[in-house]
């Protein structure tokens, strides 16, 4: 018998471990090469791992183990024939009904007998002095109480109870569910976890923030939207508008395009834009390499690739490493305003918001413009609080006038038309 013995590949560079987050099989089902079996979380991203070889499949490890990189987690018996037709079993054949006997007479349950009535008393239905006091305060008749206490007499709790409203519930008498639930975290989660804890207490992180007036962008897009898509095949969206305004602003403010190892500072003659994207597993930040060569186009298609690795489960390793700035947007959830924290070993993050419709003060006079909250996050080791505001202006500079500060004072030329 050939036995494949399927070990964990490598995800990429320094991961030496991963969990079984789901298996796409079951033990003994037969499987095709290539085939997806299970999903597999590293520390920096979800995977899918194929079958190498087509056969029956034992399978040697429970969802949520974490197994090494190298370790066998499956088993694949290559001499299995293949099942007849397609994968899915045979349903049970149906046995034949043995004829039924004579079915006796349905006997009727006896009704329970009705409760015996307490006897009446003087004190049925009067109310003790504390319970009176609690009814009258609440303007309650003592005929709409049951007592509970001793011969039928309502005690200061039945007043209490029939006081709080039905929908209210009481303190004493709490309703609807009270279940928890515990799961355990995703290797992905936990590293998440790990990495913002240790760049609160390893980085001198602050925040300035701006705003920004879209006027511009949302004429633009109103005015090329179609023409755009029907050229380039993507959306024209605002990441390209303030992708492009980032990269400019990176190559005036190159520290901020920086970050430290040890005692150095690394500089990069390159934008490698990490873009936020938020995933069945969590937040992702697929990279766009050299960004700052890319057109508007350029920008959009790639982000509409990476997000929908992300959201797929498709995205690689390579494609989550190396970014040397990182974009983020709250504003599709609806955030206002936020402090972003750096994604390691950057050294600084824009964070988008909602855009809103506020008035503003242009030229003496009060317009109403759609305007958004920027905020910039920055390790203020190697980088100036005079650095991080200038960044941050230089980004507002290229939203308030992309046309001539991003498209050279073409905007047909600069969206590619």
């Amino acid at each position: 018998m050939s036995v494949l013995e399927m070990k964990v590949p490598s995800p990429g560079e320094s991961i030496t471990e991963v969990e079984i987050a789901t298996w796409l099989v079951k033990d003994g089902d037969y499987v095709e090469k290539d085939q997806p079996i299970a999903e597999v979380d590293s520390d920096k991203a979800t995977l899918e791992l194929p079958a190498e070889q087509s056969g029956i499949i034992t399978l040697k490890a429970e969802e949520g183990d974490v197994v090494q990189v190298g370790q066998v987690v499956c088993l694949i018996d290559m001499d299995a024939a293949r099942p007849e037709g397609a994968a899915p079993a045979a349903e049970a054949p149906k046995q034949e009904e043995a004829p039924k006997a004579a079915e006796p007479a349905k006997q009727e349950a006896p009704k329970p007998a009705a409760p015996v009535a307490a006897p009446q008393t003087y004190a049925t239905g009067a109310p003790s002095p504390a319970a009176k006091k609690i009814l009258d305060e609440k303007g309650m008749d003592a005929a709409q109480v049951s007592g509970t206490g001793r011969d039928g007499r309502i005690t200061k709790t039945d007043a209490e109870l029939a006081a709080v409203p039905a929908l209210g519930g009481s303190p004493l008498t709490a309703t609807g569910s009270r279940s928890t639930t515990t799961t355990k975290l995703s290797v992905l989660r936990r590293k998440i976890a790990q990495r913002l804890v240790s760049v609160k207490n390893e980085t001198a992180m602050l925040t300035t923030f701006n705003e920004v007036d879209m006027s511009e962008i949302f004429r633009l897009r109103k005015l090329y939207k179609e023409e755009f898509a029907q050229k380039h095949g993507v959306g024209l969206g605002f990441m390209s508008f303030f992708t492009k305004a980032v990269t400019r602003a990176l190559q005036m403010y190159p520290d901020v395009n920086a970050s430290i190892d040890g005692d150095f500072k690394v500089n990069y003659d390159f934008c490698d834009i990490s873009i936020a994207v938020s995933g069945p597993k969590g937040l992702m930040v697929p990279v766009l390499r050299n960004a700052e060569n890319m057109s508007f186009s350029a920008v959009e298609a790639n982000i509409k690739d990476l997000a929908t690795k992300v959201r797929d489960g498709k995205i690689t390793v390579d494609e989550m490493t190396g970014g040397t700035f990182t974009i983020t947007n709250g504003g599709t959830f609806g955030s206002m305003m936020s402090t972003p924290i750096i994604n390691p070993p950057q050294s600084a993050i824009l964070g988008m918001h909602n855009i809103i419709q506020r008035p503003v003060a242009v030229d003496g006079q009060v317009v109403i413009r759609p305007m958004m909250y920027v905020a910039m996050s920055y390790d203020h080791r190697i980088i100036d609080g005079k650095e991080s505001v200038g960044f941050l202006v230089a980004v507002k500079e290229g939203i308030d006038n992309p046309v001539e500060i991003l498209m050279g004072g073409d905007e047909r030329k600069g969206l590619g038309l």
